[in-house]
């Protein structure tokens, strides 16, 4: 066998035994939540070893970053398949979806919050790029819509994840939490989108 088909079938053994890792800890996750997930249930499940799972993951977080980063991908691809919104309550509805997903736990938003950014571009993970991927699709919907015109769309959207991310926050707070997510957020983008007088 050359090196280069050696070399091929290693990396196919490496991302069936990543799929492998990835199945168990969905499976895991389905039956316990996100938080009470732990690795050795996980490489038991997969019928791997526990060596193998550093080799693929750093710890439980990385997994959480490749999993929960995953979920939010598919909220946003229900979100961007909608007509762009052209009210607040619109724009709130289409969110509803993604915000509920997280908050979900408060261990899954405490997960986006750690791996929301990065400190370099080698930190970039599927979390932090879902956050870049919202601020686009919510760009998109804010371009010629009937929303405040002295700003550009791009700080907008930016205004909106902001608020969100607050609103989100706001729940898991308890002087706070008498107010919904959607009402706190539909206020704040009544407060951030519409045009003053």
């Amino acid at each position: 066998m050359s090196k280069r088909a050696m070399a091929k079938a290693v990396q196919q053994r490496t991302l069936k035994t990543r799929a492998k890792l990835l199945d168990a800890a969905q499976a895991v996750i389905s039956e316990s939540g996100y938080e009470a997930m732990r690795v050795e249930e996980v490489v038991l499940r997969a019928g791997v070893a526990k060596g193998t799972f550093f080799s693929h993951f750093k710890d439980k977080d990385a997994l959480m970053d490749q999993l929960i980063g995953a979920e939010i991908d598919r909220h946003l691809d229900g979100i961007e398949a909608l007509d762009a919104p052209t009210s607040i309550a619109e724009m709130a509805n289409a969110m509803m979806p993604l915000i509920t997903f997280m908050t979900c736990e408060r261990y899954v938003f405490d997960v986006i919050l750690r791996h929301s950014g990065a400190a370099a571009n080698a930190d970039i993970g599927p979390i932090a790029m879902t956050f870049g991927r919202h601020a686009e699709v919510v760009t998109k919907w804010l371009w010629d819509k009937p929303f405040r015109k002295d700003i550009s769309a791009e700080l907008q959207a930016e205004g909106v994840q902001a608020f969100m991310v607050q609103a989100i926050s706001l729940m898991f707070c308890s002087l706070h939490n008498s107010v919904s997510p959607r009402e706190r957020l539909e206020t704040y983008l009544t407060a951030w989108l519409m045009p003053t007088a």
